[in-house]
């Protein structure tokens, strides 16, 4: 009988830490174990104590020092911990797996310029004049020493090749949902948060993709609704300063980072989530959402179109297209049939990202690496 494989799960999050490569690394540990596998995790938060290069060094060495002993190193980030493990695997000759969930260079640009091109023009450019150049050849050069790359829809694995890596090493695996229970009524939730009338809820990163600012503008024009947004970032001075100018804080309201549940409980209570997003690999909130069964409008790009159908499952408008937000609002609101009907649709759809789903087409990837 053979030995199990040891696996060194790389990763720059962990829990308590709060985050996609947090959530996953959990799973893996929790699942992976009951399968004949051995696991040692390795976490990049470890290090964070010491300054900034040194922290990198130290990682480097510690992950080289793991790397011996295992059989395959999965990195769940192509550039932090990406890059040195990659180096790790190679100088030993160990499989290396690497997980990609966005491109770091395209979300860096988009967070300092006003303008940006979107991710899958960006991600077509070898190369560019500028700092993010690093970035752009680090994750690059990740994926080119990777054996596999797992990414959590069609959509990324496109940006990927686009980076100018080998199709044929790149796997679709959608992120694993546990699924959210809340257990109270939609007036039980509205009574204890002292809210009423039509409510409209986002969340995110307050970022410059994330349309906020356009989704506060759109509210604006129609009667009787507010509008929550959950979520801190660099947009927060901005949304502030809309919503002052147009005298909105009595319909408009930041509510700042909120603990899950809480949120997730905001959501339950609200007639409607809109995700006015720029880009979107697979939206883990989006998944959230469904399970709560509250319904959706978002926008058709990126990931978004494998998780939402256009009038079956939510509605699908284009990127900050304001004409298109404000009459998916007003039809959903006028239509209460139409709007069970989608929400109904997409928490049965959020069923088929189960955890046995994820890891068994995980298992599948490691069994022929």
């Amino acid at each position: 009988m053979s030995e199990p494989k040891k696996i060194l799960i790389v990763t720059p999050l962990y829990p308590p830490d709060i985050g996609g490569p947090a959530t996953y690394a959990k799973i893996l540990v929790d699942e992976l174990p009951s399968r004949g596998f051995k696991l040692v995790v390795l976490k990049f938060g470890d290090f964070l104590k010491y300054p900034y290069i040194i922290r990198h060094l130290f990682f480097f060495f510690k992950c080289l020092r793991k790397t011996y002993r295992t059989d395959i190193v999965f990195a769940l980030d192509p550039l932090g911990v990406g890059l040195p493990s990659a180096f790790a695997a190679k100088i030993l000759g160990k499989k290396f797996i690497l997980k990609i969930v966005g491109d770091r260079a395209w979300e860096t640009m988009a967070q300092k310029e006003s303008n940006t091109e979107s991710l899958d023009t960006y991600s077509k450019k070898q190369f560019i004049f500028s700092p993010l150049l690093f970035l752009k050849l680090g994750q690059r050069l990740t994926a080119f020493f990777a054996d596999t790359i797992i990414v959590p829809s069609d959509y990324l694995k496109r940006v990927v090749v686009n980076w100018g890596t080998d199709e044929r090493k790149i796997k679709v695996i959608y992120n694993a949902f546990t699924g959210v229970e809340i257990k109270n009524t939609k007036d039980e939730l509205r009574e204890k948060f002292g809210l009423s009338g039509n409510v409209v809820i986002s969340a995110g990163r307050l970022e410059k993709w994330k349309g906020f600012d356009t989704l506060i503008e759109v509210i604006k024009d129609i009667q009787n609704v507010s509008l929550l947004i959950a979520g801190d970032g660099p947009e927060k001075e901005n949304l502030e300063s809309i919503i002052t100018r147009d005298n909105l804080s009595n319909r408009v309201k930041l509510l700042g980072i909120l603990e899950h549940n809480k949120l997730m409980r905001y959501i339950k209570l609200a007639d409607l989530f809109v995700l006015n997003t720029g880009y979107e690999g697979l939206s883990h909130m989006l998944l959230e959402v469904m399970s709560v069964g509250t319904s959706i409008i978002t926008t058709d790009i990126g990931g978004n179109t494998e998780l939402i159908e256009n009038g079956v499952s939510g509605r699908l408008v284009g990127y900050d297209n304001r004409e298109e937000l404000n009459h998916a609002i007003e039809e959903l609101f006028s239509n209460s049939e139409l709007k069970g009907r989608l929400a109904v649709n997409a928490k049965q759809k959020s069923k088929q990202f189960s955890v046995e789903r994820t890891v068994n087409e995980l298992i599948k990837v490691i069994e022929i690496i």
